[in-house]
């Protein structure tokens, strides 16, 4: 393949027919309790309910009754997530295995009840940010009620989104599940056993707070295909490092707590627009939005350090997500396993 055409692939905008009025309506919902926190001096907290918020990116095209039980229930995830991630922190050597434990949970339901994109992702995100928490057993109650405010909030604006879009007269779409349990265990095995691995080596090797480090490898490992993979390698570390400069120029002028918030809206308004376009030019703003959102970990950390950490970190999970999709889309390992677990193989084949 010309290198032409490899650009051509990574600069293209892909056809994606969207209602103009979502972005603008998902950046007002998880950007507002953020707002809410710059105006009461409780931004820090704030931000965990914009996090919670973003449930409100799992509203699905089905009927207001399915899209609210749908994400009800991914709020109740996201609560679940991040109290085991935050209970795991009473030791520093297990946050790892929690990782794995919690990540490998969440695929597995996720790809089996077939939860359309962003899919695991922002559940293994709400478990990284409680992996960064300081562990504080009378905080996690705040903490829990923090994202669970969020969440709620989110799904009652998509429940009056629903409304006055009339939702309740779309057609009603069938339930399934996934019938190939083997293959998801061993794709959830696989993710959730590099996703682990990225967060005990940045750890390892001493990263100041390294939970970006598994979330860019998430982000990596979600594409279909390895040539998925590989575009999202490079759309990430090239995005990430313009998103960068934006995060540098933004923080040059010492923004207030209320400019953060709205810039939280506007970021996650361009994101929803862009990210099934192009991956690339989304993570240019996601870079700063998460540079925004670590405010409730840096504790009071300097931006030029942070934005640092944040490059870092982005980058060395992309190599594990690249060495995860290459195992997975580009061996035969997998399906050796997923034969061996078939109930017609023999116990002596399993050993």
């Amino acid at each position: 393949m010309s290198l032409s055409s490899i650009l051509k692939d990574l600069l293209s905008l892909n056809k994606v027919a969207r209602p103009w009025h979502l972005p603008l309506v998902t950046g007002f919902v998880i950007g507002l309790p953020a707002i809410f926190g710059a105006l009461t001096n409780t931004f820090g907290e704030a931000l965990l309910s914009s996090l919670g918020a973003m449930v409100f990116l799992y509203m699905s095209g089905d009927r207001t009754a399915s899209r609210m039980l749908t994400m009800s229930l991914c709020a109740f995830g996201f609560m679940a997530c991040l109290t085991l991630a935050t209970l795991s922190t009473v030791l520093p050597w297990l946050p790892p295995f929690a990782l794995t434990a919690i990540a490998f949970l969440v695929i597995l339901i996720t790809r089996y009840y077939r939860l359309p994109p962003p899919g695991s992702f922002f559940f293994i995100l709400a478990s990284c940010v409680a992996l960064a928490m300081p562990f504080d057993l009378g905080a996690v109650s705040n903490r829990v009620g923090l994202i669970a405010l969020g969440g709620m909030w989110a799904v009652l604006a998509a429940f009056v989104y629903s409304v006055v879009t009339q939702a309740h007269k779309a057609e009603p779409q069938e339930i399934t599940v996934d019938p190939q349990v083997n293959a998801l265990i061993i794709e959830a095995a696989l993710t959730s056993s590099v996703l682990g691995a990225s967060y005990g080596f940045a750890l390892w090797i001493g990263m100041n707070n390294p939970y970006w480090v598994p979330i860019s490898c998430a982000a990596i490992m979600q594409g279909a295909t390895f040539r998925m993979v590989w575009h999202r390698n490079v759309h990430r570390v090239v995005g990430t490092t313009l998103g960068m400069l934006l995060a540098a120029l933004l923080f040059s002028f010492d923004p207030s707590p209320l400019v953060l918030a709205l810039c939280i809206c506007a970021f996650q308004a361009i994101v929803d627009y862009l990210i099934v376009k192009n991956y690339g030019l989304a993570v240019i703003f996601i870079t700063p939005l998460t540079v925004i959102m670590a405010e409730m970990t840096s504790l009071g950390m300097s931006a030029s350090l942070l934005l640092e950490y944040r490059f870092i970190d982005i980058v060395l999970g992309s190599f594990f997500g690249f060495i995860g999709g290459a195992l997975f889309h580009r061996t035969d390992v997998c399906r050796r396993i997923e034969a061996k677990m078939s109930p017609r193989s023999r116990l002596s084949d399993l050993l």
